[in-house]
């Protein structure tokens, strides 16, 4: 039984890769016809279950954001998208609960409050109990969340295949503002705070950064969702920008990776990594002025981002790249379409390792304590040594692994195309169903 749901997994992998590359080739949204003319209208977008709110006052200034009040709080960890998560973690797992959803569940989660947010094929955007794997709220969208939540002023946002980006209350989902794109939204949305400086997450200031599948990367106030700039690209953006020194930079289906001025949107430097099959389906890593990105074409890159150059572009085997790296000071690595776990040394592309799987790998791999946690198409989520990516642990799923895991406090949570939200934690804790 098990060699036949491998065989249709792989099919129904193999569809989703080439969907996602289809999705790359599309035209332009169309466009009003002369100055004035109305937009087509976007389909109806389903109610979310609660009442909507209006935005919130702005309260008076909060205390300090009380340690580990969001642990994981977007997409890859941190603004700068390098996937590295901070503590201990084991080599030794159990499974400690299971939580179920309506469809599979390829959004990353992310960590606050003691919560769990993700979302799922389901139209549905949850928050599980971190403890317990008990659900504590659930809003529904009009499509399908594969992207990332956002926790940032304890909110969440989070965009829909809808072409819709909601902002919702952490505490109970309820609904505090949306904004409606052309476009479906694929990728997480990030956070960057008004002035100098890291900024807080338990304040409502800040500005929201998303891209869409209408060809536009938008940026807009947290507060409220006003737009402050949009820019437009050539093609569809499906990856989440990374953030650092005022810079934006994220790359597109159009082949190209930017740098983006965060005050005003003004395109510093736009970068072409290749020919026509030069996807950039996933997000940049940033460190100061070095990006690390990978393309369609199976190259990963180191980009200048203040010189405007790639210092270097190493092609990794045969492999069609999906998902996002993990940038450690020494080290990139980053899976893709062949199967492999690439680890490269970040000074000049040269091979460290490399550990095989039985699946494409679309679930960004995250650096703790010396090891790298992702998942696979193959079923397995696995756990390696960084050093030389030696199996240290790997449990089967049974299906997919697209969604990126959150590591926190010993614990590993991940979504899986079964449906279900998995946690796994040190092989003492007790499972809960």
């Amino acid at each position: 039984m098990r060699r036949w749901v491998r065989i249709s997994l792989s099919l129904s992998t193999v569809a989703a890769m080439l969907a996602a590359s289809a999705s790359c080739r599309q035209r332009a949204p169309d466009k009003p016809a002369r100055p004035g003319a109305r937009a087509p209208a976007l389909p109806p977008v389903l109610p979310l279950p609660r009442p909507v709110m209006a935005v919130e006052t702005r309260p008076s200034p909060l205390a300090p954001t009380p340690p580990g009040l969001a642990p994981w709080p977007g997409f890859r960890g941190t603004p700068d998208q390098r996937g590295i998560a901070p503590g201990e973690l084991g080599s030794d797992f159990v499974r400690l609960w299971r939580f179920p959803t309506g469809g599979p569940v390829r959004s990353s989660p992310v960590i606050a409050e003691g919560k769990v947010f993700v979302g799922s094929d389901d139209g549905a955007v949850y928050a599980i109990d971190l403890a317990s794997g008990k659900k504590v709220w659930a809003a529904m969208t009009g499509g399908s969340v594969s992207a990332a939540p956002l926790y940032a002023g304890r909110r969440i946002y989070v965009g829909s295949q809808d072409r819709t980006l909601y902002c919702l209350s952490a505490a109970s989902g309820g609904l505090i503002w949306k904004f409606a794109t052309a476009g479906e939204i694929r990728a997480a949305a990030a956070w960057a705070p008004d002035g100098p400086g890291p900024g807080r997450l338990d304040t409502f200031d800040g500005k929201i950064l998303v891209g869409s599948y209408d060809f536009k990367l938008y940026c807009l106030r947290a507060s409220d969702g006003g737009k402050l700039w949009e820019l437009p690209t050539e093609n569809s953006i499906n990856g989440t920008p990374a953030l650092a020194g005022g810079r934006v930079v994220f790359g597109g289906c159009d082949n190209a990776v930017y740098v983006v001025n965060l005050a005003d949107g003004h395109v510093l430097t736009r970068l072409p990594t290749g020919g026509e099959m030069a996807y950039i389906p996933a997000s940049a890593a940033l460190d100061g002025a070095q990006a690390f990105v990978a393309n369609y074409e199976g190259k990963l890159m180191r980009i200048d981002v203040a010189a405007g150059r790639i210092d270097w572009a190493m092609p990794l085997q045969e492999s069609q790249e999906f998902c996002s790296a993990a940038l450690t000071d020494a080290l990139v690595l980053v899976g893709g379409g062949d199967g492999v776990l690439h680890c490269r040394d970040r000074r000049d592309g040269r091979k460290v390792w490399d550990f095989p799987t039985g699946g494409p790998i679309e679930s960004s791999p995250v650096v703790v304590d010396g090891k790298v946690v992702f998942g696979s198409h193959d079923g397995r989520l696995y756990v390696l040594a960084l050093a030389d990516g030696r199996k240290l642990w790997s449990y089967d799923l049974g299906q997919a692994v697209a969604s990126g895991p959150a590591v926190v406090d010993g614990k590993i949570i991940v979504g899986c195309d079964d449906g279900y939200v998995y946690a796994f934690g040190p092989a003492a804790k007790r499972e809960h169903e």
